[in-house]
């Protein structure tokens, strides 16, 4: 009952754990305003569906520029007028020490290795740093680190540094500091959101990885022809400032600000009529739960309090006791968390490798120019956005994330296959088959790292652990993030003698995170067939 009064209720009262912008907006309102009644859960849900959207974008805003500003560091210089100071025989004139060699794709390609690898690597640390620490400092100070990092970058454009080793700490560095970002945005969503169906909410959600990545490129193309620098400063800006607004206004969960996601006490079962609508079933390993409890659901038990079993819901609600930080060993064991990690390792690693190379590549196969290429790339991240959106639409309504990303990546092998072969044959079959692509390269892989990462980490086996989800998540990103480090370290190897030889390798890789999700795609089939028999009716002969 108290629960029901104070769904709505006048924000006149001070949290005083709450964020200083927060309790400053409370303050003023109940000066100006103090009868303004509103629904306070919805609208700090909103807050933070936005504030996390925007932080994670601008993750990827930042990460994005080095893919844009390769095609400068080392071009074709015979397609360029040299200046009348270059000496004769110079082919290398043009390009920016110490990518000024033969081998430059191979230097380009461990630029991004430092950033990946040491992303993969601190991401598994990070995670359960995260568990242990109030994840809006955790954030903002993880923003404010990387944007330095990004502006060190361009820095080194300023200061003339030719160096190699400055550009892989920074890189490495940078890559350190982002591992700040997923934990933590994933942590916070899955606490305000902990029993809503998370499909579609995560799938448009997760398109802030999509917007970050048109944003970057499109700001990074604007200088990267004339002073490459700013590329990287104007990122950095915007994230930094990104990350005040965090701090300030980012409400880490519930509790900061004296509510619950919960609708009713955890000390009662809840009780349904048969007119209630079905429970959407979401398998994940060996294990088929449902978002809602379902009177046709064969997996269904009785209410049973705080003792979760192999039925129990898998977005159940979770008691208010307090809990220990999970194990990774514990992390591990839940069902499914290890299949779907291994099949995150190649599709990131398709992702990736799209991500730091195709401007490259664009401009390698066409005529377009450094700033045409990297606009033009875009399409990709804008299918993502599709993409995204629609696998989380499809799992909701299937209830079966393996299936619905395995039926992706089956597709995404010819698209892949077909962009190689005629992508560069006109500037709208380019841009068709790169939205292709993007939808069916990034709907496995946003599915994977939002909707299914919170399910795992929300699993019954944890007995009531809310803890769990930011390493369960950083358990899988990380898995997902060494691949993202390995595909554009080969592709820079490969793409010496053969761009041909680097799509093979996607199109491999693909298959591979296909297999991967086999066996969990064929449980969630036979439970789909069984819970149809189940629930359609009997029909019962009488003489």
């Amino acid at each position: 009952m108290r629960g029901n009064c104070l769904k709505y209720f006048k924000m006149s009262g001070v949290n005083r754990d709450a964020p200083i912008g927060v309790q400053c907006l409370q303050k003023l309102n109940s000066w100006l305003c103090p009868r303004f009644q509103i629904n306070k859960l919805l609208w700090y849900q909103a807050s933070v569906l936005i504030l996390t959207y925007f932080t994670y974008m601008t993750y990827h805003l930042t990460r994005k520029p080095i893919s844009v500003v390769k095609s400068v560091l080392h071009q074709n210089c015979s397609a360029l007028t040299p200046p009348p100071d270059v000496r004769p025989g110079d082919d290398q004139w043009c390009n920016w020490p110490p990518f000024n060699t033969n081998d430059a794709n191979t230097l380009l390609g461990t630029l991004d290795s430092a950033f990946l690898f040491s992303y993969a690597g601190a991401m598994f640390v990070s995670g359960m740093i995260a568990e242990r620490v109030d994840l809006r400092y955790f954030l903002s100070f993880g923003m404010l680190v990387s944007a330095v990092f990004c502006y060190l970058f361009g820095l080194g454009r300023t200061l003339d540094v030719h160096d190699i080793s400055f550009y892989l700490i920074v890189q490495a560095g940078a890559g350190i500091a982002q591992t700040t970002g997923w934990p933590g945005t994933v942590a916070i969503v899955g606490k305000w959101f902990g029993n809503a169906k998370k499909g579609l909410i995560f799938g448009l959600w997760n398109s802030h990885t999509s917007l970050g990545n048109i944003l970057g490129t499109v700001m990074a193309a604007e200088y990267v022809e004339s002073d490459w620098s700013l590329s990287f400063v104007y990122p950095a800006l915007v994230m930094g400032v990104v990350a005040f607004l965090v701090f300030l206004f980012l409400v880490p969960e519930p509790k900061n600000v004296g509510l619950s996601t919960d609708r009713q006490s955890p000390n009662r079962p809840s009780h349904r009529s048969d007119d209630e609508e079905e429970a959407s079933q979401v398998i994940v390993g060996d294990q088929a739960a449902s978002l809602r409890p379902s009177r046709h659901s064969a997996n269904t038990p009785p209410y049973q309090g705080d003792d979760p079993t192999e039925e129990t819901a898998l977005l159940s609600r979770r008691s208010s006791r307090s809990q220990g930080a999970v194990s990774l060993t514990r992390a591990l064991a839940i069902p499914g968390v290890i299949e779907f990690s291994l099949s995150l390792f190649f599709a990131k690693l398709v992702s990736y490798t799209f991500l730091y190379w195709l401007p490259l590549y664009i401009k390698s196969s066409t005529t377009l120019t450094p700033k045409q290429s990297g606009e033009l790339s875009t399409s990709f991240d804008v299918g993502g956005v599709v993409g995204a959106a629609l696998a989380g639409l499809l799992s909701d309504c299937v209830g079966a994330p393996a299936l619905v990303c395995a039926a992706f990546y089956a597709l995404a092998a010819p698209a892949l296959l077909a962009y190689q072969s005629w992508g560069a044959s006109s500037y709208v079959l380019n841009v068709a088959l790169l939205v292709v692509a993007g939808v069916l390269v990034n709907g496995p892989y946003a599915l994977i790292t939002t909707a299914v990462s919170a399910e795992l980490g929300t699993h019954s086996s944890l007995a009531g652990d809310s803890q769990a989800l930011a390493t369960v998540t950083a358990i899988i990103d990380g898995t997902g993030s060494i691949g993202a480090a390995v595909g554009p370290m080969v592709a820079g190897i490969v793409s010496s003698g053969s761009w041909s030889t680097v799509f093979y390798m996607l199109i491999a890789c693909d298959l591979m995170a296909l297999m991967l999700l086999v066996r969990i795609a064929k449980v969630e089939i036979v439970k789909i067939w069984q819970d149809r028999r189940l629930s359609s009716p009997r029909s019962v002969r009488i003489e």
